[in-house]
Parts: structure tokens; sequence; C-alpha cells
């Protein structure tokens, strides 16, 4: 690591940084690619930032091998998607192909829980909790864990090829790829039993989509982490061309108050002294050295820009050397930052004057305005707000108010009828019994309507009647021949149709199909 000599109180060191990724200096894609080495940000922002990746890895990859007893019928782990059954299980939650809308339900969530954050506090996702962003700075910390931090790795890039040069670059990929190679891992363990699949994928037993995608997701994530970086955000991704509509001038997000901070100088001190107008901004270029998208935020908003906030902390440290407020660049909403500019610039009659936000003591004047959090409930937030509730309290009603009981019939077609010796009609069905919960039960299953009809079940011996109790199986579809027959002298009954009804008398879940009942033309 690089170790930068301590600093007398009130100095500060100018980094030399250029805005490599600011639109003024970006080439197109296919341009070679100008290498960014950010440098290490301290302060609570990244310290934030170090807790979320902490927690969105940890949630990755542990969750596989998190456990939950469902009994003997079902599976174990605690998160899986079980492709060959069909099925998807969150802890005490089971999904079944039918009852897919839950997933619907949940992307539409994440999609008005991306507007509701992006409206609020801009483009927080994308600056903290974001895949790429994550994966980045994990790929950061191994890079500056081995190569330093970015002055170091920037004389080691420009340098020539030694032996300690190649060491450092071998021992960063290698460790980049056994992070690409855990994350495909740790994506295939959600497809099956994890302990298993992973003893079937060292013996090399495992199947060929296994491997596959553990490669294919090796792959996208060492380049995508360790080569592309900022790329990915900047060319790839359409967020950054979306959130604009998301956005308006009471939404927060990182800003360059130029109202306090132009004009800049590095030697303030000499300038006041001259009667030189003179802000709070020394032109340390602290806030374009820690940016991982390579920008400048003095140049305004930018697309570039993913709101981490390192440059937040960044400049927060260079004011309290200089002991001067915080905040010269920190979250703002458009309204907050064009009020205090026009106070700033007397509506915009003059250039920047500091000294108009000050006054006799130093101190910011009253007119100044700072964040309010009221400023975030406003209807557009709101709006968003209330649609992801009703969203999610109509998945959470529905889960909680669903039957795992369920009946599907389907008439026989051909034939779609039979005519006895006795002149009686017999009609044959294809019952569907789903027993949604891992444990075997007992269901009724019943005749409504009809009142002269009888049921019989193929294959077993209980006659003919209008109700029968059978077994079905645990978390399974248990299959039923059906045939049901009706007295020719009562077939008028026929005409109006009947019902099945499935019934558990222990939990009272039921269900009820609407069936009806072929007959000759000549019988009605």
């Amino acid at each position: 690591m690089l170790h930068q000599p301590p600093h007398k109180a009130g100095s500060v060191e100018r980094l030399e940084a250029e805005p490599v990724n600011a639109a003024r200096h970006r080439k197109p894609l296919y341009e070679k690619r100008r290498k960014i080495f950010p440098k290490r940000a301290e302060g609570r922002f990244r310290r934030f930032k170090w807790l979320v990746m902490l927690v969105t890895l940890g949630i990755y990859y542990l969750t596989p091998w998190i456990r939950w007893d469902r009994g003997e019928h079902a599976p174990d782990q605690a998160v899986l998607i079980d492709l060959a059954a069909r099925r998807f299980y969150f802890f005490f939650i089971e999904i079944w192909p039918q009852e897919f809308f839950f997933v619907a339900g949940l992307l539409v969530m994440a999609g008005f829980g991306l507007f509701l954050v992006t409206s609020a506090v801009g483009r927080a996702w994308c600056g903290y909790a974001c895949p790429q962003t994550v994966w980045v700075d994990l790929f950061l910390v191994i890079e500056r864990f081995i190569e330093g931090d970015r002055n170091a790795r920037m004389r080691l890039d420009a340098g020539p090829w030694t032996l300690d040069k190649i060491r450092k670059r071998v021992a960063k990929h290698a460790i980049w790829l056994v992070i690409g190679v855990a994350t495909g891992g740790a994506w295939i363990f959600y497809f099956a039993d994890a302990p298993t699949l992973l003893k079937s994928f060292v013996a090399l037993q495992a199947p060929p989509a296994a491997y596959m995608t553990v490669a294919t997701l090796t792959a996208t994530t060492y380049v995508f982490g360790g080569l592309m970086r900022e790329q990915v955000c900047t060319y790839m991704c359409p967020w950054p061309r979306i959130q604009s509509a998301m956005l308006d001038e009471n939404s927060l997000v990182v800003t360059y108050n130029d109202w306090r901070g132009e004009t800049r100088s590095r030697h303030a001190k000499k300038a006041a002294a001259a009667g030189e107008v003179v802000g709070d901004c020394v032109d340390c270029n602290a806030c374009v050295a820690v940016c991982p998208m390579g920008i400048d935020i003095r140049d305004g908003q930018q697309l570039e820009c993913i709101t981490c906030a390192l440059c937040i902390d960044a400049c927060d440290g260079v004011m309290d050397k200089l002991g001067r407020e915080r905040g010269l660049i920190s979250y703002a909403t458009l309204s907050d930052y064009a009020a205090n500019m026009a106070l700033a610039t007397d509506g915009g009659a003059t250039a920047i004057d500091p000294r108009r936000v000050r006054g006799a003591n130093g101190a910011f004047v009253d007119g100044i305005r700072h964040f309010n959090w009221q400023t975030i409930f406003r209807p557009r937030v709101l709006v968003y707000f209330g649609v992801w509730v009703l969203v999610g309290l109509g998945l959470l009603y529905a889960l909680v108010s669903r039957d795992r009981l369920e009946l599907n019939v389907l008439h026989d077609r051909n034939p779609q009828y039979v005519v006895e010796s006795n002149g009686s009609v017999r009609n044959g069905y294809m019952i569907k019994l789903l027993n949604m919960i891992p444990e075997q039960r007992r269901i009724v299953l019943t005749l409504e309507g009809m009142p002269s009809a009888q049921m019989r079940i193929a294959g077993q011996a209980q006659g003919n009647g209008r109700s029968f109790s059978v077994a079905v199986d645990p978390d399974k579809v248990t299959s039923l021949k059906v045939f049901v027959t009706v007295p020719k002298a009562k077939l008028p009954e026929a005409e109006e149709g009947f019902s099945f009804r499935a019934e558990d008398p222990s939990s009272h879940e039921r269900d009820v199909y609407r069936a009806n009942f072929n007959q000759p033309e000549t019988a009605k």
C-alpha cells in the first residue's frame, strides 16, 4: 500500500487526477479504454458501501446453504428453484407453476421500488446495491490489497514488466477468476440441493448445464467487474438514460455546490489577501481521484455519475482539514441548489460571489437552503410508494388466503358419452387433485347437483356413490378416472350440469369445479 506523508493542519495535497470518463474526454466504445485508478475513500458513505457490500454478497453466497425442514417429502433447502419439479421454495413459501403471478408481482414491486428510490434519492441503487457496483467494489479491494492505492497502481501500470509486476498481476487476476467461479457456483446452487451439487460438481459428475453456467458467469463476472468496470454503467446499462424521467427538482442527487465553492483557488489565503473572490474549493481534485466512474462532479450532473457519494467523503475530509463546513459536495435537490445559486449570483445578475452566502462571522446567512427530509415526501414519491405497498399487500393477501388444494377436471373427448344397455348415460372424467402441502391427506370428492347421478372411481372397489374419500400423495398431483352415470328416466336433470367438490375435512380447504354432462340429442 502507498502511504502518504502526514500533512500539516490546514494543508491539503493536490492530486493529479483527470476525469478521464467525463463526456468531454470520453471516446467512442471502440476506442481503447483509459484506465481509472480510484483512490480509496474514507467516510460515512464509504462505510455504508462496505456494509451494503457485505450484506449483499453474504446473502448471495450463503443463502443456498441455509436449511429449512419441510418434512420428508420436500427438499430442505431454504431457497430453491426446483426446475425438475417446477417448484420455487422460499423458506416457508412454496410457489407452484400456476402461481407464477407471485413472481410477476415481485417483479412489479422491484420496478416500482426502483422508481421510488430514484425519484427520492437519485441513483442510490446504482451507487450502493447494483450487482455491477458491488462486484467492482470487491474487485477493487483485491486490486488495492495486492498493488496498493492509487499512486502505487498507476506507477505499476506505467512501469516495465518486471517479475514483481508479473507476480502481482497474476495474483490479482487469479483471485478475480476465483471470485468469478464462486459467483457462478453460488448461482447454480439455487437450482439444486447445494451440498449434493457441490460434491457432484467437484467429482465432474454434474450435468453439463452446470459447468456451462459456471463458465459463463465466471467470464461475465471477470470481464464486467475486473476489466470493463465503468464501461458497463456508461455504455451498456440503460438506466442512466431512463432515470431522468424519474427525477424532478426535489430529487436528491450528489451535487457540487459551486455557489460556495467558486472561484476555486489553490492559494486561498494569498488570493483573499489580494482582494480576489475565493470560494471554498481549493481545487485539490480529491473528488476526482476517488470517483470509480472517472468523472469530475464539479462539472455538474452527468450521465456517468452513479451517486456513490465517495466524492462527498473525499471533499468532507478536505473541508475538515481546512476547518470549513462540510457539504461543499453533498446530496442536494435542484430546487435548493437553484435558490442558493440565485442568492450567490444576486438572482443571476452577477458571477458567483460566495461572500453573498456568508455573514460577517463567516457563517452561512439565513437565506441559505439546506436539505429538509420533508421534501422527499412529495406526490410523485407517495404515488410510487402507494403502488408499491398496494402490490405488496395484494401479494401478501393472496399468499395467506390461498388454498393448498386444487381440483382440475378434464371431460373425456372420445367418446363423450356412453349409453348403457338399460338406457343410462355414462360420462368419463379425468380428475386431478393437487395437494400443495408436503403431507399425505385424505380428500373427500363429492358430486353436487343431478341428485340421481352416481359416481364410480376406476380401480377402486368402493362401488357407486356420490361421495368418496380419496388418499392423495404429498406435494403431488393425484389423478383419478371417474365415471358419472345418470339413469335414463332422470336425464333431464343433466341439462343444467353439476359440480365436483373436493374438500379436506381437517383443514376445511375446498375447491369446486363446474362440469357438463353430455348425452344423446334424442334423450333431451
